[in-house]
C-alpha cells in the first residue's frame, strides 16, 4: 500500500481500517478463527444469529455440496442469549475490530429483547437483524419478505438498540427489493446487508428424497453471485445512494475481483462466507488483492470504489 492510500471506510457513523468482512454463520462466535487469521485485521465480524433461547438447529444431514456452491439448512442453531452474554460476549472485549452480532427469532419481541440485551455492551459495534433466513418455520424470510413486517420489526428493534448500529440483512427471492430495502431504511436501519441465500433443494436419485433433512436449504457461494451483484447495485441506484445508506455486499465472494465487483456495484464494504469454510485466510487475502488493485489504478482512497460502474 502506498503512503498515501486510506483505506478506511465509514461504515453508517464508524470507522473501518478496510471495508472486508466475515459474515453471519461461516465463523463462529469469533474464536473459531483464531487458528488461521487475526481477527483484528478484519474491517468487521458479524457472529453467527444468536435468539433469545438456545436453538438445536435443523436435523443432520444440513449442509450438502452444489455445484458452484452450498446448500446450508442449519436453522438458527445457537447457544442461545444467556450463554452468548456469559461465555462468548468476553472474548469479543479481546478484539479491536468491529463487531456485529447477528439477531435471530420467531417473532417482533424476540428479536427486541435480544438486542435490548445486548444494546449496552461495548464490544458490540452493532447488530444485523437476520429477516432472511429460509431455514426456520418461523420468523426469518417469513419477516423479510413483506414490507409491512419489515417496517414492523425495524423500528421495534431500532428503538431498543440505542447507539448501535442496525443493519438490515435483506432476502433476495421478494418481488422488488428495494421495497422491502426502502422499508427497512424508513423505519430506522442504519446500513443493509446483502443478499442472503437463495431457497433451494438437492435431491438424492437412487432414493429420490430430498438429501437435506429439512428438504430444503439456502443456497450461497460462487452460483449465486452474479445475481448478488444485480441485486446491490439495484438497491444502490434506486434507495442507498440517494439515502446515504451503506450496503455490506455479499454472496459468493472468494476472491479481490469478486469484492471489486460488488464495491463497484455500490456496496460499501463486503463480505466473506462461504469461501471461509475452503479457505480461512480468503477475507486477508482480499484485503491485501484490494489493496493491490488501488495501488495499479491510482486509487488512493477505497471510497472512489463505491458504486464507481459506468453505466
Amino acid at each position: 500500500m502506498t503512503d498515501e492510500m486510506d483505506f478506511s471506510v465509514e461504515f453508517a457513523g464508524i470507522k473501518l481500517n478496510n471495508p472486508v468482512f466475515t459474515v453471519s454463520g461461516t465463523c463462529g462466535y469469533v474464536n473459531e478463527m483464531e487458528d488461521f487469521i487475526d481477527i483484528n485485521q478484519l474491517g468487521g465480524f458479524i457472529t453467527k444469529s444468536i435468539s433469545v433461547h438456545p436453538r438445536n438447529g435443523n436435523p443432520s444431514p444440513r449442509i450438502v455440496e452444489t455445484d458452484s456452491g452450498m446448500l446450508n439448512a442449519i436453522g438458527w442453531a445457537n447457544v442461545g442469549l444467556d450463554k452468548f452474554i456469559a461465555e462468548k460476549i468476553p472474548l469479543l472485549q479481546q478484539k479491536n475490530t468491529a463487531i456485529f452480532v447477528n439477531i435471530a427469532g420467531e417473532n417482533t419481541d424476540e428479536y427486541a429483547a435480544v438486542v435490548e440485551r445486548l444494546a449496552g455492551e461495548s464490544s458490540i459495534a452493532g447488530f444485523e437483524l437476520n429477516i432472511s433466513c429460509p431455514n426456520v418455520k418461523h420468523g426469518g424470510i417469513g419477516f423479510g419478505t413483506n414490507p409491512d413486517l419489515v417496517r414492523e420489526v425495524t423500528s421495534a428493534v431500532k428503538n431498543v438498540c440505542g447507539d448501535k448500529i442496525l443493519m438490515v440483512k435483506l432476502a433476495p427471492m421478494v418481488t422488488d427489493i428495494s421495497a422491502i430495502a426502502r422499508a427497512a431504511i424508513e423505519s430506522g436501519a442504519n446500513a443493509l446487508s446483502m443478499i442472503n441465500t437463495f431457497t433451494a433443494m438437492v435431491i438424492d436419485i437412487e432414493t429420490k428424497t430430498p438429501i437435506l433433512a429439512n428438504r430444503t436449504g439456502g443456497l450461497s457461494g460462487p452460483a449465486i453471485k452474479p445475481i448478488a451483484v444485480y441485486l446491490v447495485n439495484k438497491v444502490y441506484n434506486e434507495v442507498t445512494k440517494e439515502a446515504g445508506i451503506p450496503i455490506l455486499g455479499m454472496g459468493g465472494i472468494r476472491n479481490t475481483s469478486d469484492a471489486i465487483e460488488f464495491m463497484l456495484a455500490g456496496a460499501t464494504a463486503v463480505g466473506i462466507g462461504t469461501a471461509n469454510f475452503t479457505d480461512p485466510e480468503t477475507s486477508i487475502n482480499i484485503i491485501k488483492g484490494i489493496t493491490k488493485y488501488c495501488d495499479a489504478h491510482s486509487i488512493t482512497n477505497i471510497k472512489e470504489l463505491t458504486g464507481s460502474i459506468v453505466n
